[in-house]
This record gives structure tokens, sequence and C-alpha cells, in this order.
């Protein structure tokens, strides 16, 4: 087991509430700091608290839970180094690992075990100069894009990248993500369905069972 070190905000054991996997009892390693600032953000405590633990404390909190699905989340996971070793580690374990990234930084060293969540800013992010193009050329076959939709400005800025991308094909899945309380669900999945799009309307499960600002759930 490696002795190097991320800087962990939380890990807590709970069911997955996005992504193909949704529904699914899932362990989650949340890392410390984020360099975007999305304007519906609800992890903004994952900015600066954190703690430093080494491989084999995390490790040894993770297998407390007895949950072979662990999913690598922010903050950026991917501003910390170490975590590419580290999800690799994971898979050498037998886990199936998820990781959420925003878009914004290199896919490409990710282990191609490792099941990539790839969240393409929106107009209403506030964030949305930056998406790193060039990922998009890199996605496989396991990866999942997702969208967060704030407004139907997002759903058309969306729908033209969806429609413009061959990257389309490629991937698992295509999310569609409503901002939680901020657009009515109802519109977004008329949107969906009057246009025929290749996608998957998603809601943020863990929102519906617990408290919408509760953590560690």
């Amino acid at each position: 087991m490696s002795d190097q070190i991320l800087k962990i905000n939380e890990i807590f054991y709970s069911i997955q509430g996005e992504s193909t996997f949704a529904g699914k009892p899932c362990v989650f390693v949340r890392l410390t700091a984020c360099d975007l600032r999305c304007t519906y953000c609800d992890t903004e405590y994952a900015f600066y608290e954190g703690k430093k633990h080494t491989f084999e404390d995390i490790f040894r909190e993770v297998a407390k839970f007895d949950c072979k699905l662990v999913e690598v989340t922010g903050g950026e996971p991917l501003l910390q180094k170490s975590v590419l070793p580290f999800m690799t580690e994971l898979c050498n374990e037998g886990y199936t690992v998820l990781l959420e990234t925003s878009g914004a930084h290199d896919i490409r060293p990710i282990d191609p075990r490792v099941h990539r969540i790839m969240d393409l800013k929106c107009p209403s992010s506030g964030e949305v100069k930056r998406n790193l193009p060039g990922n998009l050329e890199w996605l496989k076959e396991r990866d999942e894009i997702k969208f967060v939709i704030g407004s139907e400005e997002d759903y058309l800025w969306a729908k033209q990248q969806i429609e413009q991308g061959e990257w389309k094909d490629k991937v698992k899945a295509i999310l569609f993500s409503p901002v939680f309380g901020k657009i009515e669900l109802v519109h977004l999945a008329e949107w969906i369905m009057r246009d025929h799009l290749p996608v998957r309307l998603q809601l943020q499960m863990h929102k519906f069972i617990w408290s919408p600002t509760q953590r560690g759930v």
C-alpha cells in the first residue's frame, strides 16, 4: 500500500444518487479543494475543509463499510495528483470505482478501469469557459457525461453540444441533472421528450431520501 497522502473532506456510506449507478449502496470519498465556483454548488464546504490521510488510512476507513462500489468526488478530485495512483489501487483491490470530475482537467491519466462521470458546465454555472474541449476526444464506453441544467438556456446549450458532438455515441450515458429547486422537473422532462434527446433524466436521489442540505448522505 502506497504511503502517499490525500486531503480528505469526508468519507461516508450512502445510496448513490446519480449516474447509471443510482440506487446502489456506495462509499463516497470526498476530496478537499475545487478551482471552480459554480453558482449552484452544493458542496462548498469541500473547498477548504479537510485533513490529510495516507492511502492506508483511507482504505481502512472504506473497508469498514463492506461495499465494493466507491465514488471519488469533491471538490475537484483531479486537483490532487495522488488521486491517480489512489484510484488505481482501489481498482487493484477489486473495487468498482466512479470518479466525478468537472471536465476542466485532463482525464487521460486516469486508470482506464475507472468509470469517469464528467460534468460539462452549462452557461448558468458561470464556468462554461472552463470546459476542456480536448477531454471529449478521450471519452470511452464506460464513461458518462453530465449536464447540470438550471434554465432553458442551459438545456438548449446542452442540446447543441449533443447534436454537434461526435462523442455522444462513444459514452455509456448522457445525463441531464436539474439544479435542485431551480428548474421545474416537468419542464425538463417535456423538453427531453419533445426533442427526442438520447439522454437520461436523473434526479439527485439522495436529496429526496434525506434533507437536501444534509452532509454525509
